[in-house]
């Protein structure tokens, strides 16, 4: 069993994101402590909003006052409701949050049933659960529950405890896919640009690019959301983050990029995943040796080929910490420039596909060149017709008038991505 605990502020979103679940059919919840639960089993947001700031002083002022967990058993263990419920329970009181408002719920929208549990951290005296050694203590108690109810232990796959669907570009619900992978990664992995943001999103065939215009002397900054096909070719009409909520927005991203780096830097998780790297890079030979023994370790690299297949850009991805992290940010030796002299297989020639590495082979598509368009600058990359290409790129409510004409094209530069297999 994996537990991913995400500590911040947003309870409407953590509780709204669970009421999805139920409305689509894909969820229920398994018990509440001192949250009151119609008998007909009805979830308001609302409702359940009003119990949990009762037990919040109002005078408390805090930014990591809620946490957000999941629990994942591993996708062949069979366990009843009652078997969920008795470990959810005893998981969050071990942790320190029995006397806690906390609720409970059950999702089955991917390959395995896994819990969701959310709760608050802000006591009724005003003082806040502590969060050291989280990590340590999750550990040792998803242990113990693994013995106690005979699942089968954690291994190094189950590292992505999400096991999100990739898109499938050629299903009708796009905006609804987009959505089902986008809202949980936001929340539960720590990047720090919008470029590790792309990477990361690349792994579940999803692309993300920021747009900016000027529309009659009004400028606009703004977000699309787009699907790759089985070839890595931008599909379908592209979404604006609007359509998401604002929390999937450029100023909430920035916002939430800011508050991850500092996070990362508060932790030291840099380091931490750094002497992972380092042990891998000094045992390694080839560029595909380096690879395997990172993803052995939890950690998947995603390498960027520009014109002429260079290596331009290394990001790796902690599943283990959830961290996304730029390869020349860690250190020289972990930058394009010196992994691609380093590795020959790294080192592509002109005439070779790009590729891109990922975490899971059987669930994700190599990437192909992506084709640049001529109409907003920062936009890099939709197949699609121009006509759809700018239905979508009118600037997010309260910026500017949709119905204003789309700013001039610009011709940008060619980039491609691509995946290693």
């Amino acid at each position: 069993m994996v537990a991913d605990i995400h500590i911040g502020n947003n309870l409407y979103g953590a509780l709204a994101y669970n009421q999805e679940k139920i409305d689509a059919g894909l969820g229920k919840i398994l018990e509440a402590n001192r949250v009151f639960v119609p008998a007909d089993g009805q979830f308001s947001v609302g409702d359940c909003m009003r119990d949990f700031e009762r037990a919040m002083p109002p005078q408390v002022a805090t930014t990591r006052g809620i946490i957000h967990i999941s629990l994942n058993p591993h996708p062949e263990d069979k366990i009843t409701d009652d078997q969920l419920t008795d470990i959810g329970r005893e998981y969050i009181e071990r942790l320190g949050f029995g006397g806690q408002p906390y609720m409970i719920f059950k999702h089955e929208d991917i390959d395995r049933w896994h819990l969701h549990i959310v709760s608050t951290r802000v006591r009724s005296d005003g003082s806040l659960i502590s969060d050291k050694n989280n990590y340590e203590k999750s550990k040792k108690i998803t242990d113990d529950l693994e013995q106690k109810y005979g699942l089968h232990p954690k291994d190094k796959k189950q590292g992505e405890v999400w096991r999100l669907s990739p898109v499938d570009a050629s299903r009708s619900d796009l905006k609804k896919q987009v959505a089902n992978a986008i809202k949980p990664l936001t929340t539960m992995y720590k990047f720090q640009s919008l470029g590790e943001f792309r990477a990361l999103l690349s792994l579940y065939n999803i692309g993300v690019e920021k747009i900016e215009g000027d529309n009659q002397g009004h400028k606009y900054t703004g977000l699309v959301y787009s699907a790759l096909d089985a070839d890595g070719n931008r599909i379908g009409k592209p979404l604006k983050s609007s359509l998401f909520g604002k929390s999937y927005g450029i100023e909430a991203l920035e916002q939430m990029m800011k508050k991850f780096g500092e996070e990362i830097k508060t932790n030291k998780q840099a380091a931490k995943t750094k002497t992972l790297i380092f042990a891998s890079l000094n045992g390694s030979c080839t560029g595909r040796e380096f690879r395997a023994d990172l993803q052995n370790k939890g950690i998947d690299l995603v390498l960027r080929y520009g014109n002429g297949g260079r290596l331009f850009g290394v990001t790796f991805i902690d599943h283990n910490s959830r961290t996304v992290l730029n390869g020349s940010a860690l250190g020289k030796e972990f930058s394009a420039n010196a992994l691609g002299t380093r590795f020959a297989d790294f080192a592509m020639e002109e005439n070779q596909q790009p590729v891109l590495s990922i975490p899971q082979k059987e669930a994700l598509r190599p990437l192909q060149e992506e084709k640049q368009p001529t109409a907003v600058k920062g936009y890099s990359g939709d197949d699609s017709p121009v006509g759809s290409l700018f239905s979508v790129l009118t600037p997010e409510l309260d910026q500017h008038d949709a119905n204003e004409p789309m700013p001039k094209k610009h011709k940008r530069k060619k980039r491609r991505y691509g995946r290693q297999m």
